[in-house]
C-alpha cells in the first residue's frame, strides 16, 4: 500500500508517497515528472524489506511551488531533501535519481556527505563541469537548432504553450523521449518561429506498452492543476546550480553507486563521447552500470520489472 502526506520541508510543503518498512530509499525525479513516476519502484522495493520514499519534488504535484528560479538552485533543492530526511527522522538513506533529480542526487555526497548512504542513478550520468554557463552553451546550440534547454529560459513562452496545452505536450514529450522515438530528430529544426510543440513528434494514440489511459490521466490532471512553471524553474536555475558546482564538481562520488539507462536513451546522445568511460573517473564509487534494451529516457516506466531486478540487486549488495 502507498500512503500520501505532506510535510513541512525546508521552506515548503511537501507532498510524499511512502510504501513498506525497513530501510530508507528516496526517490527524486525529474521533469515531467511526479512521484508517481516511481508508481513501479515503491511497491517492488516495499515487498523486499526496503521503505519506499518519493516526494513530488519542489516545484512539482502537491509539492510548494515557488515563483523564483533562484528557489531552485542546487542550495535550495538539497536542503529539501535534507529537510525530509529529518521531518521522517531518518539519519541517512540510498537516494534514487532520474533526470533534474539525478542532477541533483549527483551532488547530495558534497552537499550532505553525512545523509547518503548509496546512489542508484538513472539516464543522466555525472559529467565534467561545463567550462561555460550553462545558458551561454544553450544559446550557442539554440543558433544552430531547436533547443528546449533554450527555449526553456524565458519566463512566459514555454509556461504558456506547455500549460495551455497539457494533454499534447505530455503525449508528445513521453513518446518523444521514449525507446520507440528518436528524440533528436527534433534538432532538425530551427528555433525561429517554433515552440517545443512544434518540433516534438506527434505520439500514437494510448495506451502504450508501457503507459495506459489511466497512468497518462493521473499525469495530465496534475499538471492542468499545477501547470509547468515550477518545473520549467529547475532549467532557470541551471546557472546559479553551475555557479555552486564550482567546487562540489571537483569532488569525486566515492559511496556505493549504480548507473541504469535504456539504450535508446538520448541523454546519451546529448552527452558527447563515451559518458559512461567519464563518470568512472568522477565517480570512484561506482558498482556497475547496466544499458536497458529497447528503453528510453523513462526507463523506470518503460522497463520496471528489469530496473527494478537491479535495483534490489544492488540494494542486497548493501544489507
Amino acid at each position: 500500500m502507498i500512503t500520501h502526506r505532506t510535510l513541512t520541508v525546508n521552506d515548503i510543503q511537501m507532498h510524499v508517497a511512502e510504501s513498506g518498512e525497513g530501510d530508507p530509499v528516496v526517490f527524486c525525479h525529474g521533469f515531467p515528472g511526479l512521484w508517481y513516476s516511481w508508481r513501479h519502484q515503491l511497491p517492488a522495493l516495499a515487498a523486499n524489506g526496503w521503505r519506499a520514499i518519493a516526494p513530488d519534488m519542489r516545484g512539482y504535484g502537491g509539492t510548494d511551488r515557488p515563483a523564483s528560479p533562484h528557489d531552485y538552485d542546487r542550495e535550495h533543492t538539497a536542503a529539501d531533501v535534507v529537510g525530509l530526511l529529518d521531518a521522517l527522522e531518518i539519519e541517512r538513506a540510498v537516494f534514487v535519481g532520474h533526470d533534474f533529480g539525478a542532477q541533483l542526487t549527483w551532488d547530495l555526497p558534497y552537499w550532505a556527505p553525512d545523509r547518503v548512504s548509496a546512489l542508484i542513478q538513472l539516464s543522466v550520468p555525472r559529467v565534467p563541469r561545463l567550462p561555460v554557463k550553462p545558458t551561454t552553451a544553450f544559446a550557442h546550440a539554440a543558433a544552430e537548432h531547436f533547443l528546449h534547454l533554450h527555449y526553456f529560459q524565458q519566463h512566459g513562452p514555454a509556461d504558456l504553450e506547455l500549460g495551455g496545452n497539457t494533454d499534447e505536450f505530455l503525449a508528445k514529450i513521453f513518446f518523444a523521449l521514449s525507446g520507440a522515438n528518436r528524440y533528436l530528430d527534433c534538432w532538425q529544426h530551427p528555433s525561429e518561429g517554433n515552440g517545443y510543440l512544434d518540433v516534438l513528434p506527434d505520439a500514437p494514440p494510448l495506451p502504450w506498452s508501457w503507459l495506459s489511459e489511466e497512468e497518462f490521466r493521473y499525469y495530465a490532471d496534475e499538471f492542468a492543476r499545477t501547470g509547468f512553471t515550477g518545473g520549467l524553474n529547475w532549467y532557470r536555475a541551471e546557472d546559479y546550480a553551475w555557479e555552486q558546482a564550482s567546487r562540489s564538481h571537483k569532488e569525486p562520488v566515492t559511496v556505493p553507486t549504480v548507473f541504469i539507462t535504456g539504450d535508446k536513451d538520448p541523454v546519451f546522445e546529448m552527452m558527447g563521447s563515451d559518458p559512461m568511460a567519464r563518470m568512472t573517473k568522477l565517480v570512484p564509487g561506482l558498482r556497475s552500470t547496466h544499458v536497458v534494451p529497447g528503453a528510453g529516457h523513462f526507463v523506470q516506466m518503460e522497463a520496471p520489472d528489469e530496473v527494478n531486478a537491479i535495483i534490489l540487486g544492488f540494494l542486497d549488495q548493501l544489507r
